[in-house]
């Protein structure tokens, strides 16, 4: 009695659901001894089959009142959108594994489940006896498990999510990217025990519009958050992320529900089931998601093509289908989402050029796509996306082709953020599409690692330009006309570059040097953008108290990879007073500045480097030099 008035008090309605509509229901006909399916022939309820659970009200069944040898009925989608219902004999109770006080009821299926075993997607299906709810089916054994034995989480916990506050759990589930090095893939405790155990069935992430190279090159990160990342499919409703007609009468108990990372021309789906509906707010899954506690991520319908049969990994094949709501919450115990919500994602614009072969007509694709908002995952999504469109192009493997990517983000209240770079192969042991991803991933992780706000991105537009040539020039050497001359004068001088596989290229240059530079020896450097981005990069890396238009600017000071730079290199230092490059400052008034402003991060460089020229190449600039000269 009390787990049910606390129960009403979060906010569910609590009353039999099987009375509703009851009188125009036709009484049920006794179920068949067996069931002909494309499973093969396997035992039938022993009892009537009941009506399919509905959205709304329904009583629940306390996990004090499950005994062992109780029979009751689980809903699951095995094939299409309709749930059928699967036989439950409860074995028994199993006491605080799921937690402090947080008991699993152990049950073994029968029906079709026999035959598949406790399949990937059925997580959250849910679990009745006479009529009344009593949890979700949420864990199975880790591996060959000749019977169908699965655990239940008690719905008492699934509907506490409601009243869950927007703190965030210590061990969410999200990438961890390194950005030259692949994570070690974990063995699996289970095998290293030598024997099997319950644990939280996997939840596949479906990725559709994705290549097998993606999901090869990609499968260390998913398997180092504990994901199965498989091939998926989705419907061409899955490209908009507002709520579609009908949600109203969507994910009603026992029907496959997913939560949305990516939609659009590409997409990337967590399939599992409904546990229950109240006709406003759904729970599903009876474990979580990624656990990422308070989220707004897009929620969809889901058809199941197949259940795959297996001791090892069963799994659902399933199709994605309209989006019908959001995700308001990923925690412990399931997930819940609310119907007919939206859910605030980033749409993105892709643009892929290709130049086959030199000289031949340059082919255009576009993809669009919306992705979801997180700090962690945001990130890591650009860049398997960007590599995944990569992928589409035949040469992307080549040793001699050039990347250029160049990138707008729109954001509310800040200055849209543009830059670009250019990334050629065989250079490192990283693959070309990976380091374009990683570099394009990293704007965004210093976006949503601001500490004063979260990023509103508008929108992204992008564009990648694939050449299939090595364009990269790296310096040999440098001169200047002359070395001798007055401060304001014009100073002039030439670069030799070695191209890839090109004729040397001797490229002169001529800069105005300041009226104000004293007399003596001075040094121009002339090389790549790596030494005059420094500065900014530190910080960007070193300022916590920025705010998001100030961590813009920076961004955007930020010179490209592919110009030469010619500089003034001055002794005295560079430093950021937030996002304000204040360079060559007097060490006398450096120390007035920190001391009037103590404990906040001033970084900085201990010279100056004053870009007085740049000119574009075209291609990578790589290297550099440094010439002197003297001021009479």
């Amino acid at each position: 009695m009390n787990a049910i008035l606390a129960l009403a008090a979060a906010g569910f309605a609590l009353a039999p659901v099987w009375a509703q509509g009851t009188a125009s229901r036709p009484v049920p006909a006794a179920a068949p001894a067996a069931v002909h399916s494309p499973y093969g022939e396997v035992p039938a309820l022993s009892l009537p089959v009941p009506p399919r659970p509905v959205a709304g009200a329904v009583a629940i069944l306390p996990i004090s009142q499950v005994k062992p040898g109780m029979k009751g009925v689980a809903w699951t989608v095995f094939q299409g959108t309709e749930p059928e219902a699967v036989p439950v004999e409860i074995i028994g109770r199993w006491e605080n594994n799921w937690g402090p006080r947080q008991d699993t009821i152990l049950a073994k299926l029968g029906g079709k489940a026999a035959k598949t075993n406790v399949a990937g997607g059925m997580s959250g299906s849910p679990v009745y006896i006479d009529g009344k709810l009593i949890g979700a089916i949420a864990l199975r054994i880790s591996v060959f498990s000749p019977d169908a034995i699965c655990g239940i989480t008690p719905i008492e916990q699934m509907l506490e999510i409601n009243s869950i506050d927007a703190s965030r759990p210590a061990s969410p589930k999200t990438p961890q990217v390194a950005l030259f090095e692949k994570p070690e893939i974990p063995v699996p405790a289970s095998l290293l025990a030598g024997g099997a155990t319950l644990t939280p069935i996997e939840t596949p992430l479906a990725l559709a519009g994705f290549h097998e190279s993606t999901l090869r090159e990609f499968q260390p990160y998913f398997e180092q958050m504990g994901i199965a990342a498989v091939r998926g499919g989705a419907g061409g409703a899955l490209r908009s992320t507002t709520p579609a007609p009908g949600w109203q009468s969507s994910l009603k108990p026992g029907e496959a529900i997913a939560g949305v990372l990516v939609s659009g021309d590409m997409s990337i789906t967590g399939l599992g089931t409904v546990t229950y509906n109240d006709g406003k707010r759904v729970l599903g899954f009876g474990h979580s998601f990624f656990n990422l506690g308070p989220v707004s991520m897009p929620m969809a319908k889901g058809e199941v093509l197949m259940v795959l049969s297996s001791q090892f990994q069963p799994n659902k094949f399933a199709n994605t289908k309209e989006i019908v709501g959001a995700l308001r919450q990923d925690r412990h115990s399931g997930i819940m989402g609310e119907l007919g919500a939206v859910a605030e994602t980033i749409p993105v614009s892709l643009k892929l050029r290709s130049e086959p072969a030199p000289g031949f007509p340059t082919g255009e694709r576009e993809y669009r796509f919306n992705v979801f908002v997180h700090p962690k995952w945001t990130p890591f999504l650009m860049l398997l996306t960007t590599y995944n469109t990569l992928q589409d192009l035949n040469s992307t493997a080549a040793d001699d082709a050039t990347y250029f990517l160049r990138g707008r983000v729109e954001l509310e209240g800040a200055p849209p953020l543009e830059i670009s770079t250019r990334v050629v192969s065989g250079e490192s042991p990283m693959p070309a599409a990976m380091q374009v991803g990683a570099w394009w991933a990293d704007k965004f992780s210093r976006l949503f690692q601001n500490q004063r706000a979260v990023p509103a991105i508008k929108r992204v537009d992008v564009t990648l330009e694939m050449s299939s040539s090595r364009k990269i020039a790296v310096i040999e050497n440098a001169w200047l006309d002359q070395t001798d001359v007055a401060p304001g004068a014009r100073l002039s001088g030439k670069v030799a570059l070695r191209p890839f596989r090109g004729d040397r290229i001797v490229r002169p240059f001529q800069i105005t040097l300041p009226a104000n530079l004293p007399p003596g020896e001075h040094r121009l450097f002339v090389g790549d953008s790596t030494a005059v981005n420094r500065a900014s990069t530190m910080a960007v890396m070193l300022q916590r108290d920025l705010d998001i238009p100030q961590t813009v600017q920076l961004l955007n000071q930020e010179k490209p990879n592919d110009r030469l730079y010619v500089a003034l290199i001055e002794p005295r230092p560079t430093v950021y007073d937030d996002d304000h490059a204040l360079r060559g400052v007097p060490a006398s008034v450096l120390n007035v500045m920190q001391s009037s402003s103590p404990g906040r991060p001033m970084p900085g460089m201990p010279e100056s480097v004053r870009v007085l020229d740049e000119s574009s190449l075209g291609q990578i600039v790589s290297g550099a030099t440094t010439l002197r000269f003297k001021v009479r």
